[in-house]
């Protein structure tokens, strides 16, 4: 129930590969998971770190208070809340989620609930919170019709903006809060539009042979940084739209530092670890191994995924290939908290991130090489 203390479940271990010191944080025998690869899980004071644990049946969410070897206490009960959505504001004091078609924001110290905005029959994913704290983003499908849903943080000025293809992953860029970045699925990826729903519009057109993944911004600099997968990293910049390739790498998941000089990153196929690669130069530098079985059928191979994927992966899950999430909203991703995505804590000393080496998906906390 809410507001229940477990005891810690922390575990000091060393990296076989580079010696990092690994901080293990959670054990319990179920789905643990830190949040997702483009938030924070730590507040910015460094002293709670929340993720989401299934250990009462449901997504529900949890911290360590005194993090890293401190108590779990359990932050939400009853419904389910989308694993992958929380955000922590700029105080650490509150946390937004969403719930089915709902946004909500939870307090820090009481753990009171508060509705923000809810649409009917929608389901929306990860929230996105603007720099200047004032609005929110998800995306969203209502009945035929995806997009994202935009409003104010106090529940006002809340609308959907319409898209003809599903979206992922919308963000606000960090420098103006009136630009909204989001992907479309599949090709072409990339796309902005204005917070009032204006001047839609591709920012780099490309078809599924190009599989284009995990933009963001690349810290405050404004520009744009992403994979095109397995083969590089690259850069654009968002005003001409000027691409740059950083380096010819398996860069999977993408996080930058706030300077935008280091961009910290997971890999698959194979998987090489976590690593901080030099956005000047590309050269890189391994910080741990993750050992996480990164499933999904759709990374062996470098395109996006279509119809014919979806088919053969439902035929596949009936044999027992696949996991059922793999095919339970016709697509072949596969469960997110088999990836490991890296996040930064704030002083950008740590990096948090998912693995299931133990049999578990667990939450890890491996520190930065002082290099």
């Amino acid at each position: 129930m809410k507001s229940t203390i477990y005891p810690s479940e922390h575990a000091l271990e060393r990296d076989p590969s580079t010696g990092a010191a690994i901080h293990r944080l959670t054990s319990a025998a179920c789905i643990n998971h830190a949040t997702y690869f483009l938030q924070s899980s730590l507040t910015p004071d460094g002293s709670t770190l929340i993720f989401t644990s299934y250990r009462t049946g449901s997504a529900q969410l949890f911290s360590i208070e005194e993090f890293p070897h401190g108590p779990i206490r359990q932050w939400t009960d009853g419904d389910a809340i989308h694993p992958f959505s929380p955000a922590i504001d700029s105080t650490g004091q509150q946390v937004y989620f969403v719930r089915s078609g709902s946004v909500w924001s939870i307090q820090r110290q009481n753990l009171e609930e508060r509705l923000i905005a809810r649409f009917e029959g929608a389901q929306l994913g990860e929230v996105s919170l603007s720099a200047d704290g004032e609005w929110l983003t998800a995306a969203a499908k209502q009945g035929s019709q995806s997009g994202l849903v935009v409003g104010r943080t106090d529940g006002t000025d809340w609308r959907l903006i319409p898209f003809p293809r599903t979206v992922i992953h919308p963000q606000f860029h960090p420098l103006d809060p009136e630009w909204i970045e989001f992907a479309g699925d599949p090709a072409p990826r990339m796309h902005r539009v204005r917070r009032d729903g204006t001047r839609l519009e591709c920012l780099y057109e490309h078809g599924n042979d190009e599989f284009v993944v995990h933009e963001t911004f690349l810290g405050r600099t404004g520009d744009l940084v992403y994979t095109v997968w397995p083969f590089a990293l690259w850069r654009m910049n968002w005003e001409t739209r000027e691409h740059h390739r950083i380096c010819e790498f398996n860069a999977w998941h993408i996080t930058p530092n706030r300077a935008g000089t280091l961009v910290l990153c997971d890999t698959n196929h194979p998987d090489l670890g976590l690593f901080l690669i030099d956005a000047a130069t590309g050269a890189r530098q391994p910080i741990c191994q993750s050992q996480a079985s990164s499933g999904g059928t759709q990374w062996l191979t470098s395109r996006y995924a279509l119809a014919e994927d979806f088919a053969a992966a439902r035929s596949a899950a009936k044999s027992g290939a696949l996991s059922w999430m793999e095919v339970s909203t016709d697509t072949v991703y596969g469960p997110q908290w088999t990836h490991p995505h890296p996040s930064f804590s704030p002083d950008e000393q740590l990096v948090i991130f998912t693995s299931d080496r133990t049999g578990h998906p667990q939450v890890y906390a491996a520190e930065v090489p002082a290099s």
